[in-house]
């Protein structure tokens, strides 16, 4: 078993290398969030009684939905209980970290070139779990650090950090079993990513049902997601989760070792279907090659938006309810215009996260590009005639009209299950669609940093894309709380869109952001149809 492992140490340090800039911001991203919102949060809310006002309004079934329960009202639990996604976060990026040093690896046939020298048979899974391990313990100590230094207790602060890196550990091991199955990288993350989305569907299910008085609450103890949420941190912290997320992560790491010791190098378990013995028409022009390659990341995405957008939905009359019974929240009520303006600036909301959702399927899209030309595919299909243009097009043209169908049915799914709720079917969906299609503007700006980053700093592609992502998400979730200056929260271009439904609509931001889209995308085209075409890097 030593011998299978020879060069791992080697490997690590590559690993590392080619990580050297994307795992560092993630790791400070998502250090930041729940720190900075534990800090800002005694400050927005200083009083016993804003925090259990402000438990109340997380305590919805929409906000329980997204971001979990809320245990206790104090700022550290509810701090946490805000920054309830970054776990699920978490979860995606070490699982895709470890299928991007696995299988991706061996699509690409450099994990056989390595073969050839003196390196393990288990040294690439073992480096690629190793260097998710090191980022993911760097990411618990620093919240950690970061918890206790915003004066929170130490044992909540140690719960927080390894809460987090637990999430990462478990979903690393789901990347490790993905990446043995198929034999395809994007198979192995459509797997990990069907993974996380259950994992989540379960614990919301759970937590929802256990919050609106139902008997389901049991389910969020099956899922791992809702294991991180039981920890607890600042609010009766339960160590025991800890034995299910270190016994879940140990068995799938050993199912990865024993699978990835019995099949062939570039294999996978499961059997790669047989396509036709010639190709269809659409095959024959880029677009349809485009779309052959995006399609099944499309339906996955829609089929969560919709879900998605049915339990936001669902949430509305909730919202009004709460601010109409609530005594320490009428006065507010009143200032803010009545119980309508209330439930549209909780849609309103929900709407960015949505558009948050569709640039990040929007700039996955667009990075195919970079995927494609560090495979060589491009290069073959570039050899025939047809344009770097119209090739980079057809991707970028498609990741666009799939975020347009996102925002689409996840406004309508919310319409949908807000009209009903509210006796207005035919009212609502129209209207919150029509809100969460505003979205789009805000979303073909982050594509465009994707495309500039591919044409202009295509080793750096993925690194400057996702940072624009990630800086616009933090904004969005702590700007607020931390007070930020009006110019910080301009780098956001989300800020600059009108707050529908219940806003005026305002069109020239949209045109300038269009603009503004154009102009950087043509400039990522231009630098593209210049430069040399790489490989990875």
């Amino acid at each position: 078993m030593r011998e299978s492992c020879t060069g791992t140490g080697e490997l690590v340090r590559l690993m590392m290398r080619r990580d050297r800039l994307v795992l560092p911001w993630w790791v400070l991203a998502l250090t930041m969030l729940p720190v900075l919102q534990a800090y800002g949060t005694p400050n927005l809310f200083p009083t016993d009684a804003q925090l259990r006002s402000y438990a109340a309004t997380l305590q919805t079934p929409a906000f329980v939905a997204l971001y979990g329960p809320v245990f206790e009202a104090n700022p550290g639990s509810l701090a946490l209980t805000r920054s309830g996604i970054a776990p699920v976060i978490v979860a995606l990026i070490a699982a895709l970290i470890v299928i991007r040093h696995t299988r991706t690896e061996e699509e690409s046939g450099r994990t056989e070139l390595l073969a050839t020298t003196v390196v393990g048979r288990y040294a690439g899974l073992a480096a690629a779990l190793i260097t998710v391990s090191i980022g993911l313990a760097l990411l618990g100590t620093l919240l950690a650090v970061g918890m206790l230094a915003v004066g929170l207790p130490l044992a909540g602060s140690i719960a927080v950090g390894a809460s987090y890196a637990g999430a990462g550990l478990m979903f690393a091991a789901i990347g490790a079993v993905a990446a043995q199955l198929t034999v395809s990288a994007g198979g192995a993350r459509a797997i990990a990513s069907a993974a996380i989305g259950f994992a989540f569907a379960v614990r919301l299910s759970g937590d929802v049902s256990d919050a609106t008085g139902g008997s389901l609450g049991w389910l969020s103890f099956l899922s791992p997601i809702g294991w991180v949420h039981q920890a607890r941190p600042f609010a009766g912290e339960q160590w025991w989760v800890f034995v299910p997320i270190t016994a879940f992560t140990v068995a799938l790491t050993a199912v990865a070792v024993v699978i990835a010791g019995r099949r062939d190098s570039g294999a996978g378990v499961l059997p790669s279907p047989l396509g036709p013995p010639t190709a269809g028409r659409a095959l024959s022009w880029p677009e349809g090659v485009a779309w052959r390659l995006h399609r099944v990341a499309l339906f996955g995405w829609a089929a969560g938006f919709v879900l998605l957008g049915f339990v936001l939905g669902s949430a509305g009359r909730g919202i009004e309810s709460l601010f109409a019974d609530n005594p320490a929240l009428h006065q507010a009520l009143e200032r803010l215009g009545g119980t309508q303006t209330v439930v549209d600036a909780y849609f309103a909301g929900i709407m960015g996260f949505l558009g948050l959702l569709a640039s990040g399927y929007a700039i996955a899209g667009v990075l195919k590009l970079r995927g494609e030309e560090t495979s060589l595919r491009a290069e073959l299909l570039l050899n025939a005639p047809v344009s770097r243009i119209r090739w980079a097009l057809g991707h970028i043209g498609i990741s666009l009209v799939g975020a347009v169908v996102l925002l689409i049915l996840g406004g309508s799914a919310m319409g949908v299950a807000h009209g009903i709720s509210v006796g207005d079917l035919s009212g609502q969906v129209p209207r919150l669609a029509g809100a969460a299609l505003v979205q789009l503007a805000a979303v073909i700006v982050l594509a465009a940093i994707a495309v500039a980053a591919f044409g202009l700093l295509p080793r750096f592609a993925y690194s400057v894309s996702w940072t624009a992502l990630a800086a616009v998400f933090l904004i969005g979730q702590v700007g607020a709380v931390l007070e930020l200056g009006q110019w910080a929260l301009n780098v956001s271009p989300f800020t600059h869109l009108p707050r529908l439904p219940g806003g005026a609509f305002e069109g020239l931001p949209l045109l300038v952001m269009a603009l503004l889209a154009f102009s950087v995308t043509t400039a990522g085209l231009a630098a593209w149809r210049r430069r040399d075409m790489t490989g990875a890097g």
